[in-house]
């Protein structure tokens, strides 16, 4: 008399089922969130990854090459969650100086948080490496480009200058790792960007009205 339990045992064993390369991407990299943000930056590398992802190494080194193809990837994943962020809300604000400098404050501090203390861990290695550099030279400069133009209607035909975006663009970066480490809150991080750009934006219409 056969049993369950003998054709059970018979029965061949099911294949593994394969993600395909983009949705295997995405795990890769949320594994590496989660790593990052359990352990930190430096815990992160491409034979852990494959250990908490549970993969092989082969398959993580066909995704990232090395640590630094990594790093790099989780940038980009950074920077098109807040492109993505800051092009949704732009598109449902008030289309006025305050509207949009508004929305890039917020957007830009509220992308950080929910990032917590990652980032500023990603960015400080992104500069470790003349190859990391490049990566976040590249992001950065579509970001200010994306800033110069969504105010530039605002300038009153001012030039926004490059200085002036750079050191935006510093603030942001200070100000918004001051609120995910708990410095300050992200409300004062979003109203403090805030002015920032309005100043900058009316520097330059200024400039272009001959005021001072």
């Amino acid at each position: 008399m056969s049993t369950g339990k003998t054709s059970q045992q018979n029965a061949p064993a099911q294949p593994r089922r394969r993600l395909a390369r983009e949705d295997r991407l995405r795990q890769l990299l949320d594994v590496a969130w989660q790593i990052i943000r359990a352990e930190g930056t430096d815990a992160l590398t491409l034979g852990y990854l494959a250990e908490k992802a549970g993969v092989t190494k082969p398959v993580v080194y066909d995704h990232f090459v090395t640590r630094s193809g990594l790093l790099a990837a989780l940038y980009r994943d950074f920077d098109a969650r807040q492109t993505v962020l800051m092009d949704a809300a732009i598109a449902q604000s008030e289309p006025t100086l305050t509207g949009i400098a508004s929305v890039i404050a917020t957007a830009y501090v509220d992308c950080v948080m929910l990032q917590g203390n990652e980032i500023p861990g990603i960015i400080a290695a992104l500069a470790s490496t003349p190859e990391l550099e490049k990566v976040k030279r590249e992001y950065e400069a579509i970001f200010l480009e994306k800033c110069r133009r969504d105010l530039a209607p605002h300038a009153s035909g001012g030039q926004i200058s490059q200085a002036a975006l750079r050191a935006m663009l510093g603030a942001a970066e200070a100000l918004s790792h001051a609120a995910a480490n708990g410095e300050i809150s992200a409300q004062e991080a979003s109203d403090e960007l805030f002015a920032t750009i309005l100043a900058m934006v009316e520097r330059a219409a200024a400039r272009a009205t001959g005021g001072t």
